[in-house]
């Protein structure tokens, strides 16, 4: 498992963290979530019925996606890290297509995975 000896841990976790805070802006009234809640068929809550397994999930595909970005880094493959963000991205879109979410939705969980991809190669850029 060689793949592990020359990731950027510090930049894996300040990729997960960033992206995670970034998606709760994204998810927010200060930008998307009543038009994607609409479109998602979600009903909006107080914040202490926040959807935990959904949370606990989010914070482990982004974790996921920033460690395989991370080897993909450590071996200079960055055609590679954007294809598996485009893949994660188009995984996404496909399954919201097939729950009937609004195109505006699928528009805005899509661009959210390009953005936290974004960020997690930014992140092993810089640090």
């Amino acid at each position: 498992m060689h793949e592990f000896e020359n990731i950027n841990w510090i930049a894996v976790l300040v990729g997960t963290v960033v992206s995670f805070l970034l998606g709760w802006v994204w998810y927010s009234p200060l930008l998307f979530v009543e038009k994607w809640a609409e479109g998602s068929g979600v009903e909006l809550g107080s914040v202490d019925k926040m959807p935990v397994f959904a949370m606990v999930t989010q914070i482990l595909a982004l974790l996921v996606l920033s460690v395989v970005i991370a080897i993909t880094a450590s071996n200079n493959a960055l055609f590679t890290a954007l294809l598996a963000i485009l893949a994660v991205a188009l995984f996404i879109a496909s399954t919201g297509s097939f729950v009937l979410k609004s195109t505006y939705a699928i528009m805005v969980d899509f661009f959210y995975i390009l953005l936290a991809g974004t960020v997690m190669i930014a992140a092993q850029s810089f640090l």
